[in-house]
């Protein structure tokens, strides 16, 4: 497969003399006047920024820019059309948001007093609902009695890490003060959702979705939906988020303590005696709908499914997947999928529910979360047990499934050009890190480490150190080890280097018993391959590389491996961390940090005026 990304004039001149390669010509020079497009709006980025001129439109500079390379180019009148409405797509709508975060003790979506992290009083937070390249600014007065932040999970902020919400890239925001984070959904598609970052504050809520759409001039790989919906499914404590934290400092319960109940959408279990309500959605016979399901718990697994309905899998986290049904899906901590759901049945209401992998929940009610799919002109509630699903233990069948979710090599997403024309077919790799997560006790206290090292916390967020004082008494470079497990267990401030423009094999290793989640900020990566046991070199020959589904997100099983590819073209300080709370709170995490030397604001963004300095 040719890379467009690549593609020189002679190559272009040479698939224009041969009609065969016809339909490529064209997906490479509208490839290729889409970035040259995209290097002129970053120079009016950058003149906006910096000159008197701010303010002047500059649409027809970058029009003249597309038509004068089209021009050079003959028999492409017919993509004149497409690619007009291309040059108006490049720079997205400004979106402004304004959040108040505070703790409501009377949600109770499970009539237990607790506090809740609400947004602008609504447990889950609002849906933000962007479009590619639009510019989200969203301004947070933080209410807590602690210090906040938040984080875009998927959004890979390009050239952007200062805009990434986690504590190695941002400082706080302090209690009774607001900061606006603005950031870009730059070249992404997709289902993704926000969370606050620190002090196991995700455990109390605070949580809502992201929808990135599609712009008007790419087509989507299906019929529009009657409607959309956001499903967020995740477990839930009775207790306290900060009671819940202050557990984790105690051996005997870190390790032991599990949630309590699913949610679906912040509302306890259908007809489970202590929901205060529970999620419905209203549907029309014959019409079909799109599912957002969107994992936003704290430890497990869940596998959902919907009585009597099947789901036809199209999307995942950015990416538009090969399109299968299914009878039920095995969603992870932090994943997100996309769902079509034809309403074929009689007019009746049916179950929706979401149980955990590798727990049995026999007689527990609170721990199947549940809700009701109502048709209109339903005379019939629901009864009886619910829809069973797969044996919760039966590892085969949920790593079978994740094998055959794979990536449409065929359709467009945020760009043009299909999303197979960028593949890992013959990538030449410039790093290999092996991550081993495990459990250990540092000086009587529970801990997650990766190659035995606890990620320790430090006051100066790491972006900030490098760009200040390239990390001098923050952090040392590249000490810690990513190819083997350190004899002792200790803390240690984790930032390896990545390569930038480089090609990185990430292998993570579960020495744990339950199934781990393991995330990268700031990419998209290619997953290959699930195994058991110990990773080898020989492992390679079982990657699949010819449609590896790209996602941030991916599932590790217990005492076995998950590879995944990723292209490091993104500088930055970004974090890879196990998405389940406890793990990432216990420190299961580390940076990477990729870096290039260029101080030219198209090769990564100097920090915003409104920086929050600390440390």
């Amino acid at each position: 497969m040719i890379l467009c990304s690549s593609q020189s004039t002679i190559m272009l001149n040479s698939l224009q003399r041969n009609s065969a390669n016809f339909g490529l010509y064209e997906i490479c020079v509208i490839e290729l006047v889409h970035r040259r497009m995209e290097k002129t709006m970053t120079v009016q980025e950058s003149v906006d920024k910096n000159n008197a001129t701010a303010g002047i439109d500059y649409s027809h500079y970058i029009f003249s820019a597309a038509m004068a390379f089209i021009a050079s180019h003959g028999r492409l009148t017919m993509l004149a059309s497409l690619l007009i409405a291309l040059v108006a797509g490049v720079s997205g709508a400004d979106i402004y948001l304004e959040w108040n975060v505070a703790l409501d003790s009377t949600i109770k979506p499970v009539s237990v007093d607790q506090p809740v992290i609400t947004i602008n009083g609504m447990f889950p937070g609002p849906l933000i609902n962007a479009t590619t390249n639009d510019l989200v600014h969203v301004n947070i007065f933080n209410n807590l009695d602690e210090p906040l932040l938040f984080t875009w999970n998927g959004i890979q902020q390009r050239l952007n890490s200062w805009q990434d919400g986690v504590s190695g890239t941002n400082c706080p925001i302090q209690p009774g003060t607001n900061w606006t984070y603005v950031f870009q959904t730059k070249d992404q598609i997709g289902s993704y959702f926000y969370f606050p970052s620190t002090n196991f504050q995700k455990a109390g809520g605070g949580y809502g979705p992201i929808r990135v759409n599609n712009r008007n001039v790419i087509a989507i790989p299906f019929p529009s939906p009657e409607a959309e919906f956001d499903l967020l499914i995740g477990d839930w404590y009775y207790d306290s988020y900060k009671n819940i934290r202050n557990m984790m400092n105690t051996p005997n319960m870190a390790y032991v303590q599990i949630p309590d109940t699913i949610l679906f959408n912040g509302k306890g279990p259908y007809g489970y005696q202590q929901s205060k309500f529970h999620e419905s959605f209203n549907v029309t016979k014959g019409k079909t709908y799109r599912f957002r399901i969107l994992n936003v718990g704290n430890a497990f697994s869940l596998n959902f499914r919907i009585q009597n309905h099947k789901m036809v899998l199209i999307e995942t986290e950015g990416s538009y997947t090969d399109q299968i049904t299914l009878d039920s899906l095995d969603v992870h901590v932090g994943q997100s999928y996309s769902v079509l759901v034809t309403m074929d049945q009689n007019e009746a209401d049916y179950y929706l529910v979401a149980s955990p992998l590798m727990l049995n929940t026999t007689g527990i009610t609170s721990l199947v979360g549940s809700g009701i799919l109502h048709y209109h002109n339903s005379l019939s509630q629901v009864s009886g047990p619910l829809p069973v699903g797969p044996d919760p233990f039966d590892l085969n069948f949920s790593i079978n499934q994740a094998k055959s979710i794979r990536w449409n090599m065929t359709t467009g997403a945020a760009r043009p050009n299909p999303q197979g024309t960028f593949n890992v077919t013959n990538v030449t790799l410039s790093q290999t890190f092996i991550l081993e997560a495990s459990t250990v006790e540092i000086n009587g206290l529970p801990r997650y480490v990766v190659n035995n090292v606890s990620y320790y916390t430090v006051n100066t967020p790491l972006k900030l150190a490098d760009y200040f004082v390239n990390g001098t008494n923050v952090y040392q470079l590249d000490w810690f080890p990513v190819h083997s497990v350190n004899s002792e267990a200790t803390y240690g401030v984790s930032v390896v280097s990545g390569i930038h423009k480089g090609w990185i094999e990430l292998v993570f290793q579960n020495s744990l018993d339950v199934i781990d989640s393991w995330h990268l900020d700031g990419f998209g990566f290619y997953v290959l391959g699930f195994g058991n046991g110990t990773w080898g070199p020989e492992a390679r020959s079982s990657y699949n590389l010819f449609d590896p589904v790209v996602r941030s997100t991916v599932q590790v099983y217990p005492k076995g491996w998950t590879s995944v590819y990723a292209f490091l073209d993104n500088p930055g300080m970004w974090n890879l961390r196990s998405q389940k709370t406890k793990n990432w709170y216990l420190g299961q995490e580390l940076y990477i940090r990729v870096h290039n030397d260029d101080p030219n604001p198209a090769k990564e963004r100097p920090p915003p005026p409104n920086l929050l300095l600390c440390g």
